[in-house]
């Protein structure tokens, strides 16, 4: 694979909800490849019971980067419990179908997505829906409630490159550096952060893998040495999650 399609997500919040939070929903700060993979299937026109199959890492490449700051905020969310017909909210107190959640939310969402595949057909399919701004269903930042806009950015050749110290302006895997001490060269003035995140997921919905990942905060290049990155014709250098 030697070119790659490019696109802008962005919307007013997002959740991408922490596999070990339970009474009070955390977020990952940046969406998971396995959420990223929805949001491309939801273009394309994939189901949800058969679009994972089509995207695992040796046949989806996708990378991600920010384009605005990380930030969180809390809110509540009234749930009400449908079960048993308690779908009308009539009651109060202790008994009451309504259950006020804190849930977190990471605002003014802005990143951008990189994406090649095996599947020439799939590729196109993509291509061409991007281009006319059409999607199959509608694309959402991690729950149905939170839909997102989205731009094409363009189609492009890009290099692959090999243990080399660079500038990278994507989110970093960390099982992507090189096995050196210094594969990171953390510079002033930028926010580095690790997310643990599911890489990989079964049609089941049942995860394979997590991978750490490391991301600036404000969307800033991150000097690191690789295994390997591949540079776009537009400038732009990345590493596939």
């Amino acid at each position: 694979m030697d070119k790659v399609l490019t696109f802008d997500v962005w919307g007013d919040f997002g959740h991408f909800r922490k596999f070990y939070s339970t009474s009070s929903p955390l977020s990952f700060s940046i969406p998971p490849r396995t959420s990223l993979s929805g949001m491309i299937a939801a273009i394309i026109g994939l189901g949800k019971e058969e679009y994972l199959s089509h995207f695992s890492k040796k046949d989806a490449w996708i990378a991600l980067r920010l384009i605005k700051p990380v930030n969180k905020t809390r809110l509540g969310l009234n749930l009400i419990n449908t079960k048993d017909n308690n779908w009308i909210p009539v009651s109060k107190g202790a008994h009451s179908p309504r259950t006020l959640i804190r849930t977190e939310f990471i605002k003014d969402v802005q990143f951008r997505l990189y994406f090649s595949h095996t599947n020439d057909d799939m590729y196109e399919l993509l291509k061409d829906n991007l281009a006319r701004h059409k999607s199959f269903y509608t694309p959402s930042l991690g729950l149905s409630e939170l839909l997102c806009n989205f731009s094409f950015g363009g189609e492009f050749k890009m290099i692959k490159h090999s243990e080399e110290e660079t500038d990278i302006h994507s989110v970093v895997p960390v099982y992507q550096l090189a096995s050196r001490k210094d594969s990171i060269k953390f510079e002033n003035g930028k926010k580095y952060f690790k997310e643990r995140l599911p890489i990989e997921m079964t049609p089941e919905r049942i995860v394979t893998e997590y991978n750490d990942v490391i991301y600036e905060a404000e969307g800033k290049e991150i000097r690191v040495v690789p295994k390997t990155y591949w540079e776009l014709e537009n400038g732009e250098k990345i590493i596939f999650l």
